[in-house]
């Protein structure tokens, strides 16, 4: 090691500075890894209950390359921890993802699939929003793979362009627009919230508040307004 100023004070900064580094690497894989596990749970939950798809393919590119990426790159500029230097030399041998990370990506998993999911089925069972749509029970949307079936299953016109007087097991595949979108966008929002949360590892968001990253704060309203674009402009 070579102090270029002759201070040891260099030495003590060389450390916190890798600490910092290697936190911030962490950090990446803490938010992309704990979000998709997230997205997988939605997909998963939604399967297992037998409800029509919350999400297509491009929408999971979308969040993933475009709505996800922008945060996940502003958390390389997260400052050192307060207490960065307090903490004990790490192993050798210590494994990037401990079972205390594991457990938290669980964790996220499971209520950003519960959310997803809870929004999609709280549209179709009860959500009275004024559209006119029609609302089911639970088990009619659990089983709608059985709707050509059903006797006397009648759904209103309330998309406009879309007949579903017809057939109005077209309710669950391409009048599920509305409801796909709310889970869309409460995947965005946990997601953003979620890059909050991975500013620090062990400090609550009251101790290293968002403030910290600016870029981070100007990557998250880059993609709600990127989210926002594609939602309400009708081209896209």
């Amino acid at each position: 090691m070579v102090l270029a100023d002759d201070n040891f004070a260099t030495i003590v900064k060389a450390v916190e500075e890798g600490r910092a580094i290697y936190s911030n690497m962490k950090a990446f894989i803490r938010y992309m890894i704990s979000s998709n596990v997230g997205e997988v749970a939605s997909i998963f939950l939604g399967a297992m209950l037998g409800i029509p798809e919350g999400f297509n393919s491009v929408q999971l590119l979308w969040v993933n390359l475009v709505t996800d990426g922008p945060p996940a790159t502003a958390l390389s500029f997260n400052p050192p921890d307060n207490d960065v230097m307090k903490k004990p030399p790490r192993r050798g041998d210590d494994n990037l993802i401990s079972n205390w990370v594991f457990f938290r990506y669980m964790v996220i998993g499971m209520y950003v699939g519960f959310a997803t999911v809870g929004i999609f089925v709280w549209w179709y069972t009860m959500a009275e929003t004024g559209d006119g749509h029609t609302l089911v029970t639970f088990k009619q949307l659990t089983t709608w793979s059985q709707c050509p079936e059903w006797t006397d299953f009648k759904v209103n016109n309330f998309v406009e362009g879309m007949d579903l007087s017809e057939n109005p097991c077209r309710y669950f595949t391409d009048g599920k627009v509305k409801a796909s979108t709310l889970s869309l966008s409460v995947l965005v929002v946990i997601e953003m919230l979620n890059a909050l949360n991975a500013i620090s590892e062990d400090n609550s968001i009251l101790v290293m508040t968002p403030f910290v990253n600016p870029y981070l704060l100007a990557a998250i309203a880059n993609s709600i307004v990127l989210h926002c674009v594609i939602v309400y402009v009708p081209f896209l």
